[in-house]
């Protein structure tokens, strides 16, 4: 390809790159449920990164202008509000399969994303990552902006041969900028694995108060599994001697083999908003969704109210991807005015974002009825509400 030629082809893929970063998002008016909106575009996606970080723009040594560094997908970000703008810490994953951590900001939330100039750069420890991912961002009351995420290792106890078993634990940065990050020791527990652990943003009895998800394997949660809560004294050198269950999995529900915490719990008046996700079996495989529930504001160990079924199931589109049938969430935010915007990965492989208010799911978790456990149980539940309408 000749220089002329060349320069027209980065021109295209410029002009398309902007299109898709100027893209308008509109609500999907084919979804309503009365609780939140979903939006018809993915809101990040791998065609979303920055060319530059993917292509070599040197027609010297790139004369076919070809993706030299490609990215698979966008997935799992943790979402805060910082400069009054929506920064989502994204999953973003190589084709070489290695994830790394890219910021990605939004006026809005809804659309209009652009990733910031460079990668966030993870210090190693002594015992280097080989795979770092799903981070939670969490703004606590000591000042720091921490990032908690999960931190992939090979399992030194494997057999020869093996290149699947993995150790997963809780990695631990911290900033002021959301830019420069101090890496601190990974968390100690109790469980041979960690997955899914989550940093409340308030001290409790002047400790740190840390959702785990303790797990006997890498994938399966074995014995452990549910929703963990325990203390410690301090970050930089974190250990929670002790983690209870304060969210169990369950049989024959959406989150019979396993579940575990999304993002940070959001305070209102009436408790603590948590959002889980829930995995189950099914023929096609495993099959993760949303759920939320309600902890109590003087203890958020306690659950106060827990809505039977899911928040929300992957649908249409958001059935397809790498790991399909998929919903993850690890990031929201509460604007001022109460709205709250739910950022969720489809299939492993784009970024999707539902809205809400505040008050909406304070309702919504406060007043749908728990799982009856059982069909003729949930029968009733179903009758109730049908005999109750007939007098409306």
């Amino acid at each position: 390809m000749d220089k002329t030629a060349w320069d027209e082809k980065l021109g295209e893929l410029k002009a398309r790159h902007e299109e898709l970063l100027t893209q308008k998002n509109t609500i999907d008016t084919t979804w309503v449920n009365g609780l939140f909106d979903r939006y018809e575009n993915p809101v990040v996606t791998n065609n979303h990164a920055p060319i530059e970080w993917r292509y070599d723009l040197d027609y010297s040594r790139n004369p076919f202008l070809l993706e030299r560094q490609g990215i698979n997908a966008t997935l799992n970000p943790g979402a805060i509000i910082y400069e009054g703008k929506v920064v989502l810490c994204v999953r973003t994953e190589g084709n070489d399969r290695k994830s790394f951590f890219s910021m990605a900001e939004s006026e809005n939330g809804i659309d209009g994303f652009r990733f910031w100039d460079k990668p966030v750069v993870i210090p190693e420890t002594d015992n280097p990552d080989t795979n770092v991912y799903d981070m939670r961002l969490v703004k606590h009351e000591d000042g720091w902006i921490y990032g908690i995420f999960c931190t992939e290792r090979p399992d030194p106890k494997r057999a020869p041969g093996d290149l699947s078993s993995a150790v997963a634990q809780c990695g631990v940065v911290r900033s002021k900028d959301m830019r420069d990050w101090e890496r601190l020791a990974d968390i100690k527990t109790g469980a041979p694995q960690q997955r899914n652990v989550v940093l409340h943003p308030e001290f409790i009895d002047g400790k740190y108060a840390l959702y785990t998800r303790p797990q006997d394997d890498f994938i399966e949660a074995g014995s452990g599994g549910g929703i963990g809560w325990g203390l410690a004294d301090s970050m930089e050198n974190a250990v929670v001697d002790s983690d209870c269950i304060i969210d169990f999995k369950a049989y024959h529900t959406i989150k019979e083999l396993k579940n575990g915490l999304g993002p940070a719990p959001i305070k209102t008046d009436k408790g603590w908003l948590q959002m889980a996700h829930g995995v189950r079996g099914c023929a096609a495989g495993m099959r993760y969704v949303l759920y939320a529930f309600m902890t109590a504001l003087d203890d958020p160990s306690r659950v106060i109210a827990a809505p039977g079924g899911h928040l929300m199931a992957p649908r249409r589109l958001e059935r397809v991807g790498d790991v399909s049938n998929v919903l993850f969430c690890n990031g929201w935010v509460q604007k001022p005015d109460g709205t709250i915007l739910i950022y969720y990965a489809s299939s492993d492989t784009r970024i999707h974002v539902a809205s809400t208010t505040a008050e909406k799911m304070v309702d919504y978790v406060l007043n749908t009825p728990t799982d009856g456990g059982r069909s003729y149980a949930c029968v009733q539940q179903r009758l109730e509400l049908i005999e109750r309408n007939k007098k409306c």
